[in-house]
């Protein structure tokens, strides 16, 4: 039979994926467990099963564990290891998910919680397709798995609020700025302290730029927003986002305009944003033509005008 291996993103982002493959693999090779899979929760009430190595189907693909419902389901809502000896007939469990599981032909089967900061996060899952006991041998491996796993998914936590930290210091610091380079009625930023407004444009361009190093999608978006609420604010457009030609840049074109506003070489903005420097050559060409400017600084000028840089 051809083994299918498959890599999905339901519930983490890229490093989360990852973590939970290596894991798996972990699990396959320290246990003798020729079938692994599992995934991480995607929202409140569910989680997706994203990540199968050993498997010759897609039949558990995608599939959506609720608490309670199945082996993971009891694994979620007891928050310990549980193993069955045969799947299909076991009384200990529900029989919601026995399609997948028949498709795919697997029997023994064995399910660990993945625990991050007193919450279940996802479950690791290693199968037989023989209806034997699994005892300690595979039962330990499992463990260590997710134990490992969670280590990398509590660093990921960590990283991820230092960054959220690092971002609301940004803004602050940016606020403090604008307050003290311009009085409430918000005259033009040309009108004001120079230097003040240099120290704002560049903490707009560090936020932008860390903003794409932060994982969670909803906290970068936010973070993106506010960066355009200080440069319109900046720029006294108020909620105007547009060229006044009617032209939009799009985020990494902004990103880039925000690296040249700080005097950044094409080299230097690549490095600050992770891209390459001909990307980089290419959303500046861009922004130039949606512009119409026809030098870097003519670009740099026009974006606040428009309100896209403070």
């Amino acid at each position: 039979m051809r083994e299918v291996a498959v890599a999905g993103s339901d519930g983490a982002g890229s490093g989360g994926a990852a973590d939970v493959r290596s894991a798996l693999q972990r699990m396959r090779r320290r246990g003798g467990l020729p079938v692994a899979f599992g995934g991480l929760f995607s929202g409140a009430r569910q989680f997706r099963i994203s990540e199968l190595t050993g498997t010759t189907t897609n039949s558990l693909r995608g599939l959506a564990i609720t608490p309670g419902n199945g082996l993971g389901g009891k694994v979620l809502t007891m928050s310990r290891p549980i193993s069955v000896a045969d799947y299909p007939t076991s009384r200990a469990i529900s029989h919601e998910y026995d399609a997948a599981v028949g498709a795919e032909g697997l029997r023994s089967m064995l399910a660990v919680p993945v625990v991050v900061r007193g919450q279940v996060r996802g479950v690791l899952y290693g199968a037989l397709r023989q209806p034997l006991v699994l005892g300690d041998r595979a039962l330990s491996p499992a463990v260590e798995a997710a134990r490992e796993l969670e280590r990398a998914l509590e660093h990921e936590l960590a990283q991820e609020l230092a960054a959220r930290d690092e971002a609301q210091r940004l803004l602050a610091e940016a606020r403090k700025r604008r307050l003290r380079g311009q009085p409430q009625w918000a005259p033009p930023a040309e009108e004001t302290d120079p230097a003040v407004w240099e120290e704002v444009r560049e903490a707009h361009g560090e936020l932008r730029a860390l903003a794409h190093r932060v994982p969670d999608p909803q906290l970068r978006a936010e973070i993106l927003t506010a960066c355009g609420r200080l440069a319109r604010a900046s720029s006294g457009r108020g909620r105007e986002r547009k060229h006044p030609n009617g032209v939009e840049l799009s985020p990494r074109e902004v990103d880039v305009l925000a690296c040249v506003a700080s005097g950044a070489t094409n080299s230097a903005a690549a490095e600050r944003l992770g891209l390459r420097p001909e990307t980089v050559k290419s959303y500046l060409r861009s922004s130039m033509r949606k512009l119409g400017a026809h030098t870097r600084l003519h670009a740099v000028v026009e974006a606040r005008r428009a309100g896209l840089l403070p």
